[in-house]
This record gives structure tokens, C-alpha cells and sequence, in this order.
């Protein structure tokens, strides 16, 4: 198979997105979250990939679920979620990721509350995260799509080079819009 990221012979790169929200699954409330990181990859993107979306509740058990069938089973190399993040009751994301997590990769979740801090003082308390299962990184985000754009800024650069790393498809970049970092 052809491992260029162009061309007639391109990987089509699988990239989950999952909302986590109790309203929006149940048809109360439209989910703006997942549709504001599709809209960001697609901004951000230039190789080929596909969506596999997911809207379910604030369930523990149903969050792992869902990352471990996305990465394992639909075979995505990245795994984005958005919502659940924050210190409620039922906000159980971070809990429900490490528990399928291989690795932690705390340096997303540092690098996304800093750069959301200046802007909203309750950034403290959002509890971001990002890790490695498999050949897939996952990352969690606010449910906002202003903190969307914004975590997914402060930490996309790196992006590429973490899914070359663990074995994933090469995602290229608009250098214009993110500029990839691959110093391996």
C-alpha cells in the first residue's frame, strides 16, 4: 500500500469525534462541540481523512466504549472529544479516557488550559487530557466551540508528529494555519 499522504494511492486517515453531552444525545440540545472540531480539521487538514462521529450521553462506561471502539475496531489514529471536561458531577471524560489509555500525554492538557486561562478565568478548571491507545492518539477538549479553536491551536502543531510516532497514517497540515512540528 502507498504510505504517501497524496496522490491516488493516499491513506485516508479515520479520525473520531466524539460530544459527550446528556442534552445533545438525547435531541435536546444541538451539539455544536463536534461539529466545531470537524469544521477545525477540515480548516487545519490537508491529507485525506474521514469522520467518524459519535454523539452519546455522560456515561462512563458508554465514553469508553466509544474510544475503544473507534480506535480498535473503526481504526482511527485520532480521537478527539469534546465535553465532559469540567468539574460537574457528570462530567466523567477524564476519568473515562485514562481508563482506556495506554500512555498520558499531560503536556496537551497543560499547553490547552494555559492558552484558554487568558481568555476565560474558569480555565482552571477544566480538566483536558490527551494519551496514546494503540496506534491512536485521543484528546479530550471543552465542550465550547470557542475552546475548541482554542485547545486545538495550542496543541495541533504536535499533532502529526505524535500520530507518525505510535505508527498512524502522516496527517499533513496547512502551513498557513498550523504549521506541523516533526523533529523526528
Amino acid at each position: 500500500m502507498d504510505d504517501s499522504s497524496t496522490g491516488p494511492g493516499a491513506v485516508i486517515a479515520r479520525i473520531g469525534i466524539v460530544s459527550v453531552s446528556d442534552r445533545a444525545a438525547r435531541g435536546e440540545y444541538e451539539d455544536r462541540g463536534g461539529p466545531a472540531v470537524e469544521a477545525y480539521l477540515r480548516d487545519v487538514l490537508t491529507s485525506p481523512w474521514e469522520a467518524a462521529a459519535r454523539v452519546i450521553p455522560d456515561e462512563k462506561e458508554l465514553i469508553q466504549a466509544t474510544l475503544v471502539e473507534l480506535v480498535d475496531a473503526v481504526g482511527c489514529c485520532l480521537v478527539i472529544a469534546t465535553g465532559g471536561t469540567g468539574p460537574a458531577p457528570r462530567d466523567v471524560t477524564p476519568e473515562a479516557t485514562a481508563a482506556v489509555l495506554e500512555k498520558e500525554l499531560v503536556g496537551f492538557g497543560e499547553a490547552m488550559r494555559a492558552v484558554s486561562r487568558p481568555h476565560v478565568p474558569t480555565a482552571i478548571l477544566s480538566r483536558q487530557t490527551a494519551g496514546v491507545r494503540g496506534s491512536a492518539l485521543i484528546i479530550t477538549l471543552p465542550g465550547s466551540p470557542k475552546a475548541v479553536a482554542e485547545c486545538l491551536d495550542a496543541v495541533f502543531a504536535a499533532v502529526p508528529d505524535c500520530v507518525d510516532l505510535i505508527g498512524g497514517p502522516r496527517l499533513e497540515t496547512d502551513p498557513d494555519r498550523v504549521k506541523a512540528h516533526r523533529p523526528h
